[in-house]
This record gives C-alpha cells, sequence and structure tokens, in this order.
C-alpha cells in the first residue's frame, strides 16, 4: 500500500504554517481576537445546499437530543459571542460538509472566519483583500483587488439583467455548456454561468469582489430595499477560485426565523434531512444583535490559489481519499 505518504509536499506543509502564522499576525496587529467554539452542536445548517454531518453522542444528555452536527462554519457561535458583548473576534478551524469530495473540495476544510463590529460588507471587502495579498507575499506574488456589482458583473460579461432575465434566457447564456434542466432554479441557473462562464474567465492575478446579491440569494445577509432589492453580500475570487464569502449581517430574529424555517420547507420538499434551527442564535439575534459585518475564508483554497493549483489534495496532509 503507497497511499500512506502525505498528499501534499513538505514545502506545501511548511507553507500552510506559515499562512497559519501570518493570519494571527495580521488580526493581533488589528486587534481582533482569536475564539474557539463548539465543532459539535444541537443544532445544524438548514442552508439547501449544504449538507451536514451528524453522530450519536452516548452519554449523558439531560434529556437532550443524542444527535450533534459537526458544523460547516463557526459562524452560529460567533454571533452568540457577539451578541453576548465579545467584539471583533475570528476563528481559524476544521469545518465539514458531507458529500463533497473531489478536486476542489474536502468532507473537512479549514475555514477562516472573522466578524467586524461597525463595518457593512463592503468596507469588509478591503480587509480581506488585504490579508489575501499578504498571503500572496509568501509566495513572491501580488494580485490587484477590483470590485464590480453582480448586476454589472452579469450584464457587462453576458449581456443578462440577472434580476429580471428569464429562466430561458439564463439557459441560453450557458451556450453549449448542457446541464439537466430537471428541478433547477432560477438561482440555479445564475450559480451555473457563475462557475461555467464567469469563472473560467477572471484573471488570474486579479483578486474581483462580486458584491450586491440577488435577494433571493440573501443567506443570513441583509437585505437593502434598492429597486429591486438586493443582498448586501459579497464573494471574493483569486482567478477562477472563489475564495470568501461576506455579509453584511442581518440582525432580524424574525426574519432569520423565517429564512431557517424557508430552508427546511426546500429540503422537505426535496426530501433531504432538515436539521433543527439554532435557537440559541435566534435568542442571541434577539437579544440586541450589534450592525456588523463577517466573513468567511476557505484557507485551503487560498492555498490552492497561491500555488496555482486546482487540486485540494496538494495543500492537505492527507486527502479524503488518505485519510
Amino acid at each position: 500500500m503507497s497511499d500512506w505518504q502525505p498528499s501534499a509536499t513538505f514545502d506545501t506543509l511548511r507553507l500552510r504554517a506559515r499562512l497559519n502564522t501570518l493570519v494571527r499576525a495580521f488580526f493581533a496587529e488589528r486587534e481582533v481576537i482569536e475564539v474557539e467554539t463548539p465543532v459539535m452542536s444541537l443544532a445544524g445548517n438548514t442552508d439547501p445546499n449544504i449538507a451536514s454531518f451528524s453522530l450519536q453522542f452516548s452519554g449523558r444528555t439531560d434529556g437532550a437530543s443524542r444527535t450533534r452536527w459537526l458544523r460547516t462554519s463557526p459562524e452560529y457561535p460567533l454571533k452568540r459571542l457577539l451578541a453576548a458583548g465579545f467584539g471583533d473576534c475570528y476563528e481559524l478551524g476544521r469545518v465539514f460538509r458531507d458529500g463533497e469530495a473531489g478536486g476542489r473540495h474536502n468532507p473537512e476544510f479549514t475555514m477562516l472566519e472573522w466578524y467586524r463590529l461597525g463595518w457593512d460588507h463592503r468596507r469588509l471587502i478591503g480587509e480581506t483583500a488585504a490579508l489575501v495579498q499578504a498571503a500572496l507575499t509568501l509566495v513572491g506574488r501580488t494580485a490587484q483587488l477590483s470590485e464590480i456589482s453582480y448586476h454589472a458583473l452579469y450584464r457587462q460579461r453576458l449581456g443578462i439583467d440577472p434580476h429580471t432575465a428569464s429562466q430561458a434566457s439564463l439557459r441560453a447564456a450557458l451556450g453549449d455548456v448542457v446541464i439537466d434542466p430537471t428541478g433547477l432554479t432560477r438561482d440555479d441557473w445564475l450559480d451555473l454561468l457563475m462557475t461555467h462562464r464567469l469563472q473560467p474567465s477572471f484573471a488570474a492575478d486579479q483578486l474581483l469582489a462580486v458584491y450586491d446579491y440577488p435577494a433571493s440569494q440573501c443567506a443570513l445577509a441583509r437585505l437593502r430595499d434598492d429597486d429591486p432589492p438586493v443582498a448586501e453580500r459579497f464573494e471574493l475570487y483569486l482567478g477562477p477560485l472563489e475564495l470568501a464569502n461576506g455579509y453584511h449581517e442581518l440582525a432580524d430574529a424574525t426574519e432569520q426565523g423565517q429564512r431557517f424555517a424557508r430552508d427546511r420547507e426546500i429540503r422537505a420538499q426535496r426530501g433531504d434531512i432538515a436539521p433543527p434551527r439554532d435557537e440559541r442564535l435566534l435568542a442571541g439575534l434577539a437579544s440586541g444583535f450589534p450592525h456588523c459585518a463577517g466573513v468567511a475564508l476557505g484557507v485551503d483554497r487560498l492555498l490552492m490559489a497561491m500555488l496555482g493549483t486546482a487540486r485540494i489534495a496538494d495543500v492537505l496532509a492527507f486527502d479524503f481519499a488518505r485519510a
């Protein structure tokens, strides 16, 4: 058996260690505090497009469910810290997503997530780009930041309005990309245009921040009452690789509860397991959540972009096949 060997080179593993050191120094300079939050939770991620791992706890639970969910991000407990008054904070650690294994995905991976009080998503773009630019210096590279709205990106590069175009128009814009349309929604077609038509054309040495998404893609972001309304979120790309996803965070517990309910309805319609919603997060929001922005950055994706590889195995000590 030869697959006992690591999937990444020793130089890459040393680069990962240097990147972790850089991240901690970056936030220490800005007085953003590192914290650690639970990996297992009574609640899970209800997002219909993210699958969670669960496990059964065999010890005493005092009547609580024995089912625990492995986190898909540290977002919910970090927000509970913010609601309690902790202030600017970040976490660098492992997260888990079921069903995601392949060239660019591993079921367990490293996520960096942080929150800034008093900021919106546009301001956070600058800090996220600054961190990526600092990371690139470790491999002697630079990248300039460009920002564009979601609407302008689709109008300029595909000639369509992502807010008003029909599904037929979105399908036609895929050109020769053949996709089974069964069960696909309008947002699915927009996502396919991003992954198949737009991302491959992003310049290799450019940081591109795409901001203000359709309201239907709000996730945990605030909505702004434009015409049409938009979700105050951004995604940051280095070349074709998506590195980060950030929000001007929703602070309304009632609205968040309604979004959780919609997620669970979609899961039920698909026949998917619906993890319980995080009642403690909702209680934290209801107690008085601060105005803030937050972002999650995939550390393995960043390493892939730094090294110019399309294989996540190249930046992991042992990928899923060798774990």
